[in-house]
């Protein structure tokens, strides 16, 4: 089975800002992040982030899209 690693950032000049929007939206939510490793948070939370990450990319680019 091939390996597809889907977590590569597309723009690596990105990979800086996408960080910082990961730990300001887990603090919004009231979830703590450490530095590194964070396997021990819930799926739950893991989820709250990554969704409300995506959910905060579409809403700049609808608003850059005019």
């Amino acid at each position: 089975m091939g390996e597809n690693n889907s977590n590569k950032t597309l723009v690596p000049e990105a990979a800086n800002k996408l960080d910082k929007l990961k730990y300001e939206i887990a603090a919004e939510e009231g979830i703590e992040l450490k530095k590194g490793y964070n396997g021990d948070i819930t799926a739950r939370d893991a989820g709250k982030i990554g969704g409300n990450m995506v959910k905060k990319m579409i809403e700049y680019a609808e608003k850059n899209m005019k």
